[in-house]
């Protein structure tokens, strides 16, 4: 039996939860090495980021969803002990998410002067976004590539590798970042656009290095070229689980995006402000979604398992942790917000201000955002994706974006009104999520009660979330 199947469960999450956590942590550097060199460009290279990273997540989250699909099936087969389904399903969804992120990689390329004219980007900041995200979209592949290998890993419960790939990557992108960026060692300079260039190297480098781990053999799976012959049957049914996960990443994506519309029409110094700010709140969302992504694939091997009683009893585990932790995270985050400001923007004493006053409103309510992540993990390891898509919809288009924009155009807060929204969505969404797990309608979900997934996924997942 596998060790995540038995034993202490505070040693099984925690064993899962530290390596995707700092993996996830990791990732985020990413960003945050952007943010770090792009800032000494100034205010309007901080904004042109700030404003392309909505966009180019929104691609890559209606992929994802494929790829949360893919991490809860492989772990509940896992549990189940069907190595065979394990392997299909990794190369199935491998090959669909190649071929959906070859075909957002041309639609956002394409229509990302378009989207930036909509937008209504100052003429300071266009040319800048307008480079980095159209290399960002080049390099769509190989971040798909990497999402899924993580995701397989994941589900099988081998989460270390992952980390090591990343820790590996996330170090030559910013020795890569100066050299792009400002045209270090003979370089062409290629500014804000040397960020997204730097990222595409080094994710190309992890997606090659992820399929070397995956056709290895060595580390717990093995895939072979005859797993990618297209299953049509099982694509388009596994397509019909991942559908409600991608519109719930979409829906993440496209309000931040939204957001980012709504900021714009204060002007530079607000998107500059909420882009250092936002580097913080990524500091926060990505450890949590780690935390989440462990819950999920823990207690989705255990619900495969048939251990339904552990699945549990890891859910609240993992909702108290992830509350803790982030609780801390706020605090530490609230207290030294000026300092962590002035790291991304040097100098710059109006964009510091306007960071920091987004960072006081948020950062004391982090835990609950940690509760909201472990528990929509718990739904996703069942197979209950219409549930998260549910809840994400409610937060992000029910509460988020209203309250932000009545808050700042109809009251006298003006741009603070859409740092408060924030908070007063982390607790009515936590709210709303703590009632919906205790009806306990995920237990009564099981993805493996056949042995071949084509029969019934899509049909179970509308019928039993109530859309039929």
């Amino acid at each position: 039996m596998s060790k995540l199947l038995e034993g202490p469960i505070i040693t099984s999450l925690l064993a899962l939860a530290v390596p995707i956590v700092l993996a996830n942590i990791l990732q985020t550097a990413y960003q945050l090495t952007d943010a770090f060199w792009v800032g000494r460009l100034g205010g309007a290279a901080v904004a042109a980021v700030s404003v392309s990273f909505p966009i180019t997540f929104l691609l890559i989250a209606l992929g994802g969803g494929l790829a949360i699909a893919g991490s809860t099936l492989i772990a509940q087969y896992t549990g189940a002990k069907n190595k065979e389904m394990v392997s299909h399903v990794a190369a199935q969804t491998l090959l669909m998410v190649s071929v959906v992120s070859v075909v957002l990689g041309i639609i956002g390329y394409t229509l990302a002067p378009s989207i930036l004219r909509l937008m209504g980007v100052t003429s300071d900041v266009y040319t800048d976004a307008l480079g980095f995200m159209r290399v960002s979209f080049v390099g769509i592949l190989f971040t798909f590539i990497t999402i899924m290998f993580q995701s397989i890993m994941r589900g099988i419960g081998k989460a270390t590798l992952p980390m090591y790939i990343v820790l590996v990557t996330v170090v030559l992108n910013f020795a890569l970042d100066p050299f792009f960026i400002f045209g270090w060692g003979g370089f062409p300079a290629y500014g804000v656009a040397g960020a997204a260039l730097a990222t595409f190297v080094t994710q190309a480098l992890a997606a090659v290095a992820g399929l070397v781990v995956l056709f290895g053999g060595r580390h717990g799976i093995h895939l072979k070229v005859k797993d990618f012959t297209p299953d049509v049957p099982f694509m388009r049914k596994a397509f019909f689980l991942g559908l409600p996960a991608s519109i719930e990443q979409s829906t993440r994506a496209l309000s931040m995006t939204v957001m980012t519309f709504l900021i714009t029409s204060f002007g530079t110094l607000a998107i500059a402000g909420y882009g250092v700010g936002s580097n913080v709140i990524q500091l926060v969302i990505i450890p949590s979604l780690g935390l989440s992504m462990a819950v999920s694939a823990l207690v989705g091997q255990n619900i495969g398992a048939g251990n339904m009683k552990r699945a549990e009893d890891i859910a609240r585990l993992g909702a108290m942790i992830s509350f803790v932790a982030l609780s801390v995270i706020g605090v530490i985050s609230y207290i030294f917000a000026p300092h962590i400001m002035g790291f991304f923007v040097p100098g710059d004493v109006a964009t510091i201000a306007v960071g920091v006053s987004f960072v006081h409103a948020v950062a004391l309510t982090f835990g609950f955002i940690g509760i909201q992540m472990a528990l929509l993990g718990v739904f996703r390891a069942s197979g209950n994706m219409m549930t998260t898509m549910i809840l994400t919809l409610v937060s992000q288009w029910v509460l988020q974006f209203p309250l932000a924009y009545i808050l700042s155009k109809h009251t006298s807060l003006g741009v603070n009104g859409i740092w408060w929204a924030f908070p007063l969505t982390n607790i009515l969404t936590t709210a709303i999520t703590i009632l919906w797990y205790m009806k306990g309608d995920w237990k009564n979900k099981k993805l493996t009660k056949e042995e071949k997934i084509e029969e019934t996924v899509s049909e179970e997942i509308f019928v039993e979330e109530g859309v039929r």
